[in-house]
């Protein structure tokens, strides 16, 4: 067991931070590289070997895959499978035509009419001529011909005659290569031989190349230059080899080269095993070397490419990278995380200076590392020089930076910024955390003197308006206005700008003696010698159409320049030449790919037309002169009649096409070839007969219309590359037909039914009316019948008036008759009574006798009978047919009850006594058999 005495444990502490520093500096060596993008095999659904890149007119990139041939439109990749389901080893475009080599197979491919690529197959026009196993590694052309290359063979087609030649060989090819219009290639035993006259003619006279394996063969300055895999690059003149440069071989003698290619600028490119590329110079200095740990997606280079933009294409064994070589930007990016966040920059005595969140980094010009500043581990928010040196605000305080060590002058934390007194250069004011403080120069030295009192909030911005007046911007509480007093210690008077709205990023700053004050409602300024901010509408527009992502305004004092930051990029704004307005030159760097940090932007001009800025990874280094216009066009790629469905259905893009009416989802993709990783494509699109206004921006490079109603339309789709619209705009026309029950057969049927349909209306109208005359007539005819009737019935009443009086006065008659009746039975039964009473004389027994005669006098009854038949007409009668045992004075009686009369009314009229007429009433109950309860009256009165 190992024992550690305290003196080897301060060694082994000692050894580690030595050991730590070293890493740090390890770590941080890093290189400008320019942009990298790299397309995964998911990205592009296909194998992970690439083994040749081309391009064609139009822009598209192409690619031999492992799975097949793979296409590059600027927004999609599309895999065109192997026609015979083997390894694309080669591809070439030769004007319209993608040659592709494979296993046992070489062909072409074209574009069809609908937008895709439609294979043809030329070796099987020589078939049986192939040799075993024969595999295609590389196609060029010359002239009208095209050139095929397995290791066995060049198999040369005319383009015109459509015939073959064949080149044989005994040993077999390595590679072949075009140069100047020239065809080499190498043989196995013969070396570096050239086509001539379709004869191979011997480069060199030696077997300098017979154990070598060649890869480039280019020309410089008249001479051949030969890149060999593991000896070096030789040049060829006069028939004698010699190494290019012997510097440059003792180099290259570690990397196994197995790709290269000779750029527009003379520089090479070679591709290595395991090493990425190595980017040699025309005087052969290696000047940039990139790998996979700082950009590529894999060591192994299996082939380069530069296309029409110059960038460069790498086929890798693990995916395909685009590198942007003559970009404007170059990035340098802390893998390691040794720098971190950049805050702030600035160049001190030919070093470059890095404030970022993990301290103060710094190197030399003419050096690649980046050295940690001592004493400086933390927040670094600002950089300044003044009084000639170099000042630096840190979180835990001021710092003056020395022989690259920081010395602490202040102890208040968060220095946000430091700016100077201008009637008084001995003292510098400094924004902290804790407000505003004073740092003043005594002896020489700089030095804490004073916090501002009265105010607390933290002042990242702030300006001097006046020689008295303060504005501190916070960008949660807003602007202040504060006054202060002549020895700086202390605040007179505090006020907020209630004109100026807070926001989120908001920033102030002066430049050119204009104040500025930008937030997401725009930016707003004010002159020194002005009272309130007004809008400057130019600037703010800024924002508007490209989006607010920070409201940081960085000025350039060097050009009096601003730097404005938006979500589509940052502009340039310096002031105009020939009129006010400002040139405003915009540069496309989206906030998407720059990855900065929102509110904390850096920009600093390193040199003429040279700015740094800072990312969450690094800085990117802006050269302004490299920014130049470039031509894109915008092209409909393919239509989609069946975008809903598993298979594709596509359309020819030259004809106006006519859609059936089920048929109605259409996908239509488009794009524009450009392939820089800082630059954004976006579209905007109309159709033309339903949606005539422009579709906002969007980099969706494809659009699908659901259900569309039958018509005629015009698709158009134009774009724009970094915020530049382009000039050309692609269009389709094409037709939905009606449905099958608007058609034209059936507008006819729709017509002769509708002409069958009126006249059944008509019709059936005449008939209708016909029954609704009848009807009316029927009507008519029944309301004269009911007038009539109503008439009648008005007589009939008229006459049941009359009638009803005839028995009123019937009534009457008898009523008067039955009274006189009884009035005269009365009478002649008192005289009667008074007679038998009084007078005993026989003399007047016959007037007795007259008396009775009278009071039973039937011709009184009769008159009465007749008086009742008329009053109660069938009375009689019908008592008689119910009951028929009843006799004449049974009738009687019941017609004095008809009357209603009383026993005692009725005993008269019978010249009875009323008890006889009770005992009369009892009896004609019997005879008419009435139950006990029932009324004789009520019974005959309902009769």
């Amino acid at each position: 067991m190992l024992k550690f005495s305290p003196n080897n444990w301060c060694n082994l502490s000692k050894v580690l931070i030595l050991l730590g520093v070293f890493m740090v500096f390890t770590k941080s060596v890093a290189q400008d590289l320019p942009p990298i993008q790299y397309f995964s095999p998911k990205q592009y659904h296909a194998e992970n070997q690439n083994w040749e890149i081309t391009q064609c007119k139009s822009k598209h990139i192409y690619v031999a895959n492992s799975k097949g041939l793979l296409e590059f439109n600027g927004s999609e990749w599309i895999l065109y499978p192997s026609p015979n389901q083997t390894i694309i080893r080669s591809v070439n475009v030769v004007n319209d035509k993608v040659y592709t080599g494979s296993y046992m197979e070489f062909g072409f491919w074209t574009r069809t009419d609908v937008g895709d690529l439609k294979y043809t197959s030329l070796s099987k026009q020589i078939g049986s001529t192939l040799l075993e196993d024969e595999q295609f590694w590389k196609i060029t052309h010359l002239d009208d011909w095209i050139l095929f290359q397995s290791l066995s063979r060049i198999y040369v087609y005319n383009t015109k005659t459509d015939k073959f030649k064949i080149t044989e060989t005994k040993a077999g090819i390595i590679k072949m290569f075009k140069v100047d219009n020239s065809i080499y290639y190498q043989d196995r035993i013969e070396g570096l031989l050239k086509l001539e006259n379709g004869q191979p003619k011997a480069i060199l006279q030696s077997n300098y190349f017979k154990n070598k394996i060649i890869v480039g063969v280019y020309t410089l300055k008249n001479n051949l230059l030969i890149v060999t895999q593991n000896h070096g690059i030789v040049t060829i003149k006069d028939d004698l080899e010699q190494d290019w440069n012997t510097n440059l071989n003792a180099q290259l003698k570690d990397y196994r080269i197995y790709s290269s290619l000779q750029l527009n600028d003379d520089s090479l490119i070679l591709g290595t095993i395991s090493n990425g590329i190595i980017q040699i110079d025309a005087n052969g200095n290696i000047f940039q070397k990139i790998s996979q740990a700082n950009g590529l997606g894999n060591n192994t280079v299996l082939s380069i490419f530069q296309d029409m933009e110059s960038n460069i294409w790498l086929a890798l064994d693990n995916g395909i990278n685009c590198v942007n070589i003559n970009s404007p930007y170059r990035i340098f990016n802390d893998d390691h995380g040794v720098l971190g966040t950049v805050y702030t920059s600035l160049i001190y005595d030919n070093t470059l200076y890095l404030g970022t969140n993990q301290g103060l980094f710094y190197k030399k010009t003419d050096q690649k590392t980046f050295k940690p500043v001592v004493n400086t581990n933390g927040q670094v928010w600002s950089l300044k020089i003044i009084d000639n040196q170099l000042f630096c605000g840190h979180n835990s305080g001021t710092f003056i930076i020395n022989n690259n060590v920081a010395n602490r002058i202040a102890s208040v934390e968060g220095t946000w910024d430091i700016k100077t007194i201008s009637d008084n250069p001995n003292l510098l004011i400094q924004g902290n955390y804790n407000g505003l403080n004073i740092l003043e120069k005594k002896a020489g030295l700089w030095q804490f003197r004073n916090k501002i009192e009265g105010f607390n909030n933290s002042s990242r911005f702030f300006v001097f308006s006046k020689k008295d007046e303060i504005l501190v911007n916070h960008e949660y509480k807003g602007v202040f206005k504060i006054k202060i007093d002549s020895d700086y210690t202390t605040t007179t008077q505090i006020s907020k700008i209630e004109t100026l709205e807070k926001g989120l990023f908001s920033s102030l700053t002066t430049s050119n003696n204009t104040l500025y004050y930008a937030t997401d409602k725009g930016v707003f300024k004010k002159h020194l010698e002005d009272n309130t901010f007004v809008k400057d509408t130019v600037l703010s527009n800024i924002y508007k159409t490209q989006g607010y992502s920070s409201g940081k305004i960085i000025t350039d004092q060097a050009n009096n320049a601003l730097w404005l930051i938006t979500k589509k990029g940052i502009n340039y704004v310096s002031p105009g030449k020939l009129s006010t307005a400002p040139n405003i030159f915009f540069i496309a760097l989206p906030s998407s790919l720059r990855e900065g940090l929102s509110g904390y932007e850096s920009i600093f001009n390193l040199k003429p037309n040279l700015y740094l800025f800072g990312t969450s990874k690094g800085y990117i280094t802006l050269n302004l002169s490299k920014i130049k216009p470039k031509t894109y066009q915008v092209e409909i790629n393919t239509i989609n009649k069946t975008p809903l469905q598993k298979s594709k259905q596509l359309i020819s893009l030259k004809d106006e096409n006519v859609f059936k009416n089920n048929e109605n989802n259409i996908e239509i993709k488009y794009s524009v070839a450009e392939y820089d990783k800082y630059l954004e494509a976006e579209y905007s699109h109309k159709l033309e007969g339903l949606y005539n206004d422009w579709s906002s921006w969007s980099t969706n490079a494809e659009v699908l219309y659901k259900n569309l109603p039958y018509g005629e339309y015009t698709f158009i789709v134009k774009a724009r590359v970094g915020g530049q619209e382009l000039t050309n705009q692609d269009r389709f026309l094409f037709k939905i037909d009606k449905p099958w029950f608007l058609s034209t057969t059936m507008i006819i049927v729709y017509c002769v039914i509708g002409f069958i349909v009126v006249l059944l209306i008509n019709y059936f109208y005449k008939l209708y009316y016909r029954k609704q005359k009848e009807k009316l007539v029927l009507k008519s005819k029944r309301e004269l019948e009911l007038k009539d009737l109503e008439t009648k019935q008005q007589l009939m009443a008229l006459n049941n008036d009359k009638l009803r009086q005839e028995i009123d006065n019937k009534n009457r008659e008898l009523a008067i008759s039955t009274m006189s009746l009884i009035k005269k039975n009365e009478f002649l039964n008192t005289i009667k009574t008074e007679l038998n009473e009084k007078v005993e004389s026989a003399n007047l027994k016959s007037v007795i006798r007259i008396i009775d005669k009278n009071i039973n006098n039937k011709d009184d009854w009769n008159l009465f009978e007749e008086a009742f038949n008329n009053a109660d007409k069938d009375f009689l009668k019908k008592v008689k047919t119910k009951h028929p045992a009843l006799t004449s004075n049974d009738l009687r009686l019941c017609a004095y009850l008809r009357l209603n009369l009383s026993s005692k009314e009725i005993a008269p009229l019978l010249n009875i006594s009323p008890r006889s007429v009770e005992v009369k009433r009892y009896r004609l109950r019997k005879k008419m058999e009435l139950e006990h309860d029932v009324n004789l009256t009520d019974y005959i009165l309902s009769i």
